[in-house]
Parts: structure tokens; C-alpha cells; sequence
């Protein structure tokens, strides 16, 4: 078993806040990132694949093709949007890292294992150099 990591980037905007809830229990919990004037973050994407080697090829999947879907999928929805109002996949979900990354595993999954034998791994977005989730599925 091998696995081969591509990484993408994207600019995108977001707000952490909660309707139902008060501008100061908002700040309150969320600090900065309750800012009704939304802030923005450069996220870096790593999409991890594994399966078997093609002996013919020496790949276990060409990183162009998984660039192509990552692009397809992922960056050309959120790259310089706002996730909280224009990415349809984040529509009534909090604007968090951890639920992002667990959304951009779920867009990736399906076209990824429609190539035969490989499979997603996992899914790290980091939204600073000190922050970042990662998601490996259920």
C-alpha cells in the first residue's frame, strides 16, 4: 500500500457566529472570528490517496487527474468566496476548519475512488501555520 499526498491552495473568506445568539455571546465564544465584517484565511489543502501501485505505470494514480478533481471539486467552489454565504456544499453548516475539512473530504471521495483500486485517505486543511484539521472518514 502507498499513499501519495497532492497539495492545493485557496484564499476564502468566513465568519464563525451563530444567529440565534447575541453579538456578544458571538464574541464571546468566537472572538475575532465573530467579526460581522468577515476575515479571510489562506488555506492549504492536502488530499491524501492510497491504494496499489500499476506496475505498468509505476503510479498509484496520475497527480494530474487528482489535481483535476481536487480543482474541480474543491478549489474552484471555495477559491476567493465567501464559505459562509456562496459555497453551496457549507450551506447551513458553521464556517468552522474542522467541518470544512470534513466537507471537502465528502466532495473528493466519490470521483476519487471511481479510479479503480484508489482510495481517499485523508483530508488536512490548514488555515494558519499553526492550525489545521484532518479528516480520514468515518
Amino acid at each position: 500500500m502507498i499513499y501519495i499526498t497532492r497539495r492545493e491552495h485557496f484564499n476564502a473568506a468566513h465568519r464563525m457566529y451563530r444567529e440565534e445568539w447575541s453579538a456578544e455571546k458571538n464574541q464571546e465564544m468566537f472572538g475575532k472570528c465573530a467579526n460581522p465584517n468577515w476575515h479571510g484565511h489562506n488555506y492549504n489543502l492536502f488530499v491524501t490517496v492510497k491504494g496499489e501501485i500499476t506496475h505498468a505505470t509505476g503510479y498509484l494514480m496520475d497527480l494530474k487527474d487528482l489535481k483535476k478533481i481536487i480543482n474541480e471539486y474543491v478549489i474552484d467552489k471555495l477559491d476567493h468566496m465567501n464559505i459562509n454565504k456562496d459555497v453551496e456544499f457549507m450551506q447551513g453548516k458553521m464556517a468552522s476548519t474542522e467541518l470544512l475539512c470534513i466537507e471537502i473530504f465528502n466532495q473528493l471521495k466519490a470521483p476519487i475512488e471511481a479510479y479503480e483500486g484508489v482510495f481517499l485517505h485523508s483530508v488536512k486543511l490548514a488555515e494558519t501555520e499553526n492550525n489545521y484539521a484532518e479528516y480520514f472518514g468515518d
